[in-house]
């Protein structure tokens, strides 16, 4: 990240190179860049400035000098070629000194062996931020759109992260990178470029995608482990070689700021004195109405406002709307005489004690998404996966992750529920082919899912809607994952329909419940296999606290006889 740097003028680089020649002795110097975070034009004449000397064959490795030039104070890190490459390669100093090259610099020698190793770093800073991005939304990565900004920023405050003190320079480092955020972005599109040469990324329209070789890397654990253990040494080194000038810069300059280093909770983090730009503004996922931010920030009341009224403030409703697990809300919005009606979905987290019987209920049989945060991006993920491959599914309007809020079409139908209740309380003699033949639809439907390599995760009836033209919704992916367990969404199916069975109805409605499912589910192309896994005794175990053992039973016996469909 090149600057310009005005005040320091050609008699004083020189009297800096003979500096650096002493230092070097009979080494060869390769290269010489003043390394600060900020314009050196803003910085008072007591500001320490920071010199970055590489010299090869030098001996010792690594040493720190000061020097008074011209009433300004230089504080000089000499490093030896082959230790600095390292550093930039692998980060072998905890990039304590290859690191400076993220921050504005100016070349005074070397201009071109500085830029190379710049842009090296900050392919490998790319690609780490891309992986982190990966553990953090796995379900999202395959579908963001990234502005290279992000990485900009993102790299920034990861270096704020190790060495809080940064954060006092931040002011005049924003102030640097308004200024001219083209040229700080210099290094990160030409790095950009030469990853996506190599097909470490797609370059597409001004954003960056990454590609699924890439995301199944970054699945095997190897991945991540090996990135959250590069936080060790960044940390080790660059609180070893960054806190001396930090502290000559601030003690020179405030004596009351010092004072105040000196009482400060170093366990809490330190809260930079200026706005912070936010890397997740520039991480986008799609939605049907266009892309969101990851870092939005919208509530129930302001989206209704903004998004439904065009802020001309008419009549708004939100009221509850069912919800154990999650706040559910129907919005009703009034506008120039037109109602219109959107669920919004608050995810919680499940992570306290109270949510504990839910994976004790399904032990060994399942297992659950916890965190607001995977199951809100299961939620995006799952949703457009399936929009896009032609099912119906409510249409996501808007997202605040930063609120684990998702806003969403309303459908105007009725629960795949109330017809399998009626089935169940229907007296003898009563008709209930429509009803049967929508639940076979739903096992044809679900077939068609699973036939994407995905799973559900909970396919309970009262997440399948019918609509009064017999087309059948699927909502409710916090649960969904590609591949999966699909002897589990037809277990859930089935089992929770025996719910509504009675105790004396016997087991012929709970038969025709599962004959007619499974019917389905077979005609959608579903494997007759996973149909008998569905009756073994890890599935029914789970839902005897639902479903009477009998009906359990005789949906269990109708899953084990079932043959291939031909």
């Amino acid at each position: 990240m090149k600057q310009n740097f005005t005040s320091i003028d050609s008699h004083i680089q020189r009297q800096i190179l003979d500096f650096c020649r002493h230092i070097a002795g009979a080494s060869k110097i390769t290269a010489v860049g003043i390394v600060n975070a900020y314009p050196i034009e803003k910085a008072s004449g007591k500001t320490v400035l920071e010199l970055l000397v590489i010299i090869r064959n030098f001996q010792p490795r690594l040493l720190s000098y000061f020097k008074i030039i011209g009433n300004r104070t230089f504080l000089a890190f000499a490093v030896d070629e082959w230790i600095f490459e390292r550093d930039i390669d692998r980060g072998f100093l905890g990039e304590s000194i290859g690191g400076k090259l993220v921050f504005p610099h100016k070349a005074l020698l070397g201009e071109g062996y500085l830029h190379q190793k710049e842009v090296s770093l900050k392919k490998r800073l790319i690609q780490e931020s891309l992986e982190n991005l990966v553990f953090s939304f796995p379900e999202l990565a395959n579908s963001m759109k990234i502005q290279p900004l992000y990485f900009l920023y993102e790299v920034l405050l990861n270096r704020i992260r190790v060495f809080p003190l940064l954060a006092y320079d931040m002011p005049d480092l924003m102030e640097c990178l308004h200024q001219d955020e083209a040229q700080a972005l210099e290094g990160y599109n030409e790095a950009l470029t030469e990853l996506a040469t190599q097909g470490k990324i797609k370059l597409s329209n001004d954003y960056v995608t990454i590609p699924k070789s890439f995301i199944a890397k970054c699945q095997d654990p190897k991945v991540k482990i090996i990135n959250l253990s590069k936080n060790a040494p960044r940390r080790l080194f660059s609180s070893f070689f960054g806190v001396l000038p930090q502290l000559m810069s601030l003690v020179s300059q405030n004596t009351e700021v010092f004072l105040r280093i000196q009482k400060l909770n170093w366990r809490q983090p330190i809260i930079p004195t200026c706005t912070v730009v936010d890397p997740q503004k520039y991480v986008f996922f799609p939605t049907a109405q266009g892309l969101v931010s990851l870092a939005d920030k919208v509530d129930v009341k302001s989206f209704a406002q903004k998004m439904l009224t065009a802020g001309r403030g008419e009549d708004i409703e939100v009221e509850p709307f069912g919800g154990v697990l999650n706040d559910v809300y129907l919005i009703k919005a009034h506008a120039e005489g037109v109602e219109t009606k959107v669920l919004a979905k608050r995810f919680k987290d499940w992570s306290g004690f109270k949510w504990f019987p839910l994976t004790l209920w399904s032990f060994g049989a399942r297992s659950f998404a916890v965190s607001a945060q995977a199951r809100l991006a299961k939620e995006i993920a799952s949703s457009e996966f399936l929009r896009n491959e032609g099912f119906n599914v409510p249409k996501i309007l808007h997202v605040s992750n930063a609120e684990r809020l998702i806003f969403m079409e309303f459908i105007e139908a009725e629960s795949l529920g109330l017809a399998i209740k009626r089935i169940a309380t229907a007296k003898n003699g009563e008709n209930n082919d429509a009803d049967l033949a929508k639940v076979g639809k739903a096992g044809e439907i679900l077939a068609q899912v699973h036939a994407r390599n995905m799973s559900l995760g909970d396919t309970k009836p009262e997440n399948m809607l019918v609509k009064p033209d017999g087309a059948i919704f699927l909502i409710d992916f916090e649960q969904a994952t590609r591949g999966g367990d699909k002897a589990w969404d037809v277990a859930v199916f089935l089992y929770f329909s025996g719910h509504y069975i009675q105790l004396f109805d016997g087991n012929a409605k709970a038969e025709a419940i599962a004959k007619a499912f499974i019917d389905g589910y077979l005609r959608g192309g579903g494997e007759a296999a996973d149909v008998r896994k569905a009756g073994l005794p890890k599935y029914t175990r789970v839902f005897r606290v639902f479903t009477m053992p009998a009906t359990i039973k005789a949906i269990s016996n109708v899953c084990k006889k079932t043959e291939k469909s031909k």
